[in-house]
């Protein structure tokens, strides 16, 4: 089974999101993404609300400030938990491949459109 890294610095780190996207809790480390700042979207998707207790999500926007970096949490995850995290997130978020601090690579849901 190939195992692959998601940083995730919102909802994906709740327990009871992780328990209803992924049948469990995931393990994961304290990491950080740069180039990119935290902002907010609306959530529409009645599921997702129910899931995640919330209306409100947070979002990656790129950033060029030099100081620009978001905290998070990497976690190791299968192909199939992979799927799974893109059925749970909406149309705002497009996945992306991206470099931790940490210097490993790890998907990551940002802004769709950036």
């Amino acid at each position: 089974m190939t195992e692959t890294l998601l940083f995730s610095y919102g909802t994906l780190r709740q327990p009871e999101v992780q328990q209803a996207v992924f049948g469990r809790a995931l393990d994961g480390r304290a990491d950080e993404i740069a180039g990119y700042l935290l902002g907010e979207v609306v959530i529409t998707d009645p599921a997702v609300i129910a899931t995640s207790g919330s209306d409100r999500h947070p979002v990656l926007r790129p950033s060029t400030a030099a100081d620009a970096g978001v905290p998070g949490t990497a976690f190791k995850i299968t192909e199939q938990d992979l799927a799974a995290a893109d059925a749970y997130e909406v149309e705002d978020y497009t996945r992306v491949l991206v470099p931790l601090r940490s210097g490993d690579q790890a998907w990551v849901y940002v802004l769709a459109g950036t």
